[in-house]
């Protein structure tokens, strides 16, 4: 018994004399009990796991105790009899699918090695990024289908009121046809040939990667309802049978759960609900979850990525800046074991996108399979070649880190739920689709059914706020028109200012005639530039780019509703919670 005043005193310590007399009784009454040796070395053995066992319940009394009341009235939450319900043992954010995390801090964003192009296109600035998550690979072929198969179950392209839906989804095969070069093999076959399952999609264009992104948040969501018992099993498939009356929308749910899946998901309810008494159960944000939407990643997000820093760090320094995403000055690797692989998939000279055949090319002749390449030190796969990737941003020549230097994003149009008549928000369904006609004619659905309907934020709105005044950001003390020297604050606000922009784009325009035919209207007028709100970054360099474009701070633009053969996407996901998964612990 020469374990007793050890524990006992570790026991006054972290519990309190009388927690320590309490054991020590449970202690005695064992002792006594027996009175030989061989008994007491196993009434020793009891003892110390009886003495276990009371130290771990009266931990977890304490913190049970100390978690399940509020420290703001001393009531409980979680109370069986009623009260604050919240998520008390919610510890962090899961890893969604697909996705890798990367802890957020300072980094240099823009050139710092040549600018042959002296462009001024993106000069250093210091930025901070905050934790993030994103696509281990570019989005590929395979996921791609799952999502266009979804819609054309769900959403029949036969049916005339949702024929455009699908075929707005669908990627421009044509990216690939070149007027004196043979490529149909590709038009034909690159999007659906199970030989390129794992290659990245291209011939998306930058709102059909968005509206990618926000379907895979509904169905990751609505996966996640399912295993954690809110809804039945096998409800996520019901609806590629019972179609769009059983639509599920993350945002809807959030704020009119009663009225996802058409109004029928009291019928859906899962384990939850036997949980409590039949009554009905939603999961809510306090819930913990429900997981933030997948989205395209800000530029200062993807160069961060790309960039991946971390091997650089030396206390609160980096050693150096990285030309590319892996380390050194050049493109074939270094390493013994693989030396003199191309470490990226790019236009190696005019007439030459691979090499010569055999050992020393690059594996590829245009994309390449995702993860053919080793992962840049965050984990991340072909940061650099293959194919370049939208991200969210709005195109301007200069990143104004004076107005902001934190989680740098140019292309804000906030928005607000639509309330309806009867008081509640308004979905959109099957009857008030909103289709959008993209200036080259492509026809997309602004929303799908289920999903909610939204507006612009008003004057009203944003009456005597401090950080914004109005819905659309996206010109912001850059390019807009107050942003020159033509303007004038009194100036009514109809009155026509085109004539005097300060980025003199194109405007086409395309309309319908009486008979539905599409009429476009090509903009004839003398333009200076392609820059406007509509355009949008992409990053990295791709299988058509010369290792110049493969440093992540270069950047270049095209219209948001442009596809080619060589931009694709992955998605991101923003971390709510805490910077860094592992606690920081100083160095020994």
């Amino acid at each position: 018994m020469l374990f007793v005043p050890i524990i006992s005193e570790i026991i006054i310590l972290f519990f309190g004399k009388e927690i320590k007399n309490m054991m020590l009784m449970a202690i005695l009454r064992l002792k006594f009990r027996h009175s030989n040796l061989n008994s007491m070395k196993v009434n020793s053995i009891r003892t110390l796991l009886l003495l276990l066992m009371i130290v771990v319940s009266v931990v977890g009394c304490k913190k049970s105790t100390s978690k399940n009341t509020s420290r703001a009235t001393g009531w409980k939450i979680n109370d069986k009899d009623g009260g604050f319900q919240y998520n008390t043992s919610f510890k962090e954010q899961e890893t969604a699918p697909g996705l890798v995390f990367i802890e957020g801090g300072t980094f240099t964003k823009g050139k710092v090695q040549d600018d042959v192009m002296h462009d001024w296109n993106n000069t250093p600035t210091q930025q901070h990024v905050q934790s993030f998550y994103m696509d281990e690979t570019e989005v590929t072929n395979v996921m791609y289908l799952e999502y266009l198969d979804y819609l054309k179950k769900v959403y029949p392209p036969e049916d005339p009121k949702y024929a455009n839906i699908y075929k707005g989804a669908l990627p421009d095969t044509l990216v690939w046809r070149n007027r004196l070069g043979y490529n149909e093999v590709m038009t034909n076959n690159y999007l659906r040939h199970p030989a390129y399952a794992e290659y990245p999609v291209v011939g998306v264009n930058w709102v059909q990667a968005v509206q990618f992104s926000e379907w895979r948040t509904d169905r990751v969501n609505e996966a996640v309802l399912e295993r954690e018992g809110f809804v039945e099993r096998g409800t996520k498939y019901a609806v590629l049978d019972n179609g769009t009356s059983s639509t599920f929308s993350t945002k809807a749910y959030l704020q009119n759960p009663s009225a996802t899946y058409g109004g029928q998901i009291d019928s859906l309810q899962g384990s939850a609900k036997s949980k409590k008494d039949s009554v009905n159960v939603y999961a809510k944000q306090t819930s913990g979850i429900i997981l933030p939407e997948y989205r395209l990643p800000t530029e200062a997000e993807w160069e961060y990525a790309a960039q991946a820093q971390v091997g650089q760090r030396e206390y609160n320094n980096y050693r150096g800046r990285k030309k590319y995403p892996w380390e050194g000055d050049y493109t074939r690797s270094g390493k013994r074991v693989s030396r003199g692989d191309q470490l990226a998939n790019f236009k190696q000279g005019k007439g030459d996108y691979g090499g010569i055949a055999g050992w020393s090319d690059d594996g590829a002749d245009i994309t390449a399979q995702v993860k053919s390449y080793p992962p840049n030190e965050l984990g991340l796969y072909d940061m650099a070649g293959n194919v370049a990737e939208w991200v969210a941003d709005v195109y301007r020549p200069i990143v104004d880190d004076e107005a902001n230097d934190f989680n740098y994003f140019r292309g804000n149009v906030y928005t607000k739920t639509t309330i309806g008549k009867d008081g509640k928000v308004a979905i959109v369904g099957a009857d008030n689709i909103v289709y959008d006609t993209l200036s080259n004619g492509r026809i997309v659905a602004r929303d799908l059914p289920g999903e909610l309907a939204t507006v612009a934020i008003t004057k009203d709105d944003a009456y005597l706020r401090s950080n914004f005044s109005e819905s659309d950001n996206r010109g912001y003390r850059d390019g807009d028109y107050s942003s020159t020297r033509y303007f004038d604050r009194f100036q009514d606000e109809d009155e026509e200012v085109d004539t005097k922009r300060m980025y003199n784009s194109p405007k086409h325009k395309v309309s319908k005639d009486s008979t539905g035919n599409l009429i476009r209207e090509y903009d004839k007028t003398a333009r200076t530039t392609l820059v406007d709100d509509e355009v949008r970054v992409y990053k990295g360099g791709s299988w058509r780019d010369r290792a110049y474009w493969l440093d992540p701070a270069q950047r270049r633009y095209l219209p948001q509703y442009m596809a080619t053969d060589y931009i694709g996407f992955r998605c991101a996901m923003s971390r709510v919670g805490s910077k860094s998964k592992k606690k920081k612990t100083p160095r020994g």
